[in-house]
Parts: structure tokens; C-alpha cells; sequence
């Protein structure tokens, strides 16, 4: 049976999140797919992990054995959620964009699960597991936009997941989600609503081509 690991980082709830309504659809779709799988689900902004400290990362470099009791007890949390990743047969991670980069909620989670000689390096643990990242944000940072420059969101995640982790990324991008709520941007709603659609469009299809691809 397939697992899911599913993380929102949002800071606001349910549909007035952009991030965690377009998963939500994924994982509708998924569940749709897989009536008897698995999804472990983690809010980090509900429940935060927390941010690593020298405890918990020097024992990633210590043998068990020579760990001190403060080392053991912060590597045992940060274990658990590096074998949830590895566990995974697919990840799904909301991650919109906070004043131009990931919720710090989030980034305390890669901290944790990236280790190098186990999650990173030359053979990562959970590498070539497919994870879709659905990248909502307020405004538009596609190349030729204005504010091309300040995209950090899709940029470090790319060098994260991808590059030091191995997995198999792919991106939702819902965008322009401000307009409806920015008076500034009313001749934007209309783009705005074509990129949500188009974004609940991809969450369904690529749950179920994914469900697929696994089942093959």
C-alpha cells in the first residue's frame, strides 16, 4: 500500500490558504487512487518541529554510542521525521511564499531531514521519490516579471529536494492569490482566478498520473 507524506506550512487555515487548498486536492485525488494507503500529515504551522539545534545536529555526526543523553533525546525527534520521508512512497508539500521565501516552519522541517551520508550525499536515502510542491504566491515572479529577481521559493527548493536530497521534484504554482484582496491589483483577478483553476486542474491530474506511475 502507498504513503503519502503530506506537509502544509501556511500559516493560514483551511480555504483561505491557497497552498493547503490545492493540496488538499491532490490528496483528494490521491486517496481517490489509493482507498487503502497511507498519508501521514503533518501542519507545521499548527504543530512546528523544532528548529535544530547543536544537540541535534552534532548527534547526526556522532556514533550512537558516544552520543550524550541531550544529543540522543534531539536526534530521536529528528529521526522520526527523517525515516517519514524515507518511508515515503510520494511527498506532498504546501509552501507558499513568506516575504519572498519558504515559512521558517518549514524550513526548521528540511533542517531536520536533510543529513548528510544519509538523506545527502552520494547515495540519499529517499532519493528518486517523487514530491510535488505546490508554490502559491501573492503576486508573480515568473521569468520576465518584474520581480523576477525575488523568487526564492521555487530556487532553494530546487537546490533542497532536488539537488541535495534526490528527489523527484515537480511544482504546482498557483500565483497572483493577493488580487482578490489587493485593491491595487483588480485588473489582475481575472488572471488570478485562471492561475487557481489551472492549479486545482494540476493537483487532480498529477495525483492520478503519479497513483499511476507508482501502481505500474
Amino acid at each position: 500500500m502507498a504513503t503519502l507524506l503530506h506537509i502544509d506550512s501556511s500559516v493560514l487555515p483551511g480555504e483561505a490558504s491557497s497552498s493547503r487548498s490545492v493540496a488538499a486536492a491532490f490528496r483528494k485525488a490521491w486517496e481517490e487512487q489509493h482507498p487503502e494507503g497511507t498519508v501521514i500529515y503533518r501542519d507545521l504551522a499548527a504543530n512546528p518541529v523544532p528548529h535544530i539545534t547543536a544537540d541535534a545536529w552534532s548527534a547526526g555526526y556522532t556514533a550512537p554510542s558516544e552520543r550524550t543523553p541531550e544529543q540522543t533525546a534531539a536526534f530521536a525527534e529528528r529521526e522520526k521525521l527523517i525515516e517519514e520521508l524515507e518511508q515515503a512512497d510520494a511527498v506532498l508539500i504546501g509552501a507558499p511564499m513568506h516575504n519572498f521565501s519558504i515559512p521558517s516552519t518549514l524550513k526548521a522541517w528540511l533542517d531536520n531531514v536533510l543529513l548528510l551520508g544519509r538523506t545527502a550525499g552520494e547515495s540519499p536515502s529517499a532519493q528518486g521519490t517523487p514530491v510535488t510542491v505546490i508554490a502559491s504566491r501573492g503576486g508573480s515572479y515568473a521569468p520576465g516579471t518584474p520581480r523576477q529577481g525575488f523568487e526564492f521559493v521555487q530556487n532553494y527548493l530546487e537546490a533542497v529536494l532536488e539537488r541535495t536530497l534526490g528527489l523527484d521534484l515537480d511544482f504546482i504554482v498557483p500565483e497572483l492569490t493577493m488580487a482578490p484582496r489587493n485593491p491595487a491589483m483588480a485588473e489582475l483577478v481575472p488572471l488570478y482566478e485562471a492561475s487557481r483553476e489551472r492549479a486545482f486542474e494540476d493537483a487532480t491530474t498529477k495525483a492520478k498520473e503519479l497513483a499511476e506511475r507508482l501502481a505500474a
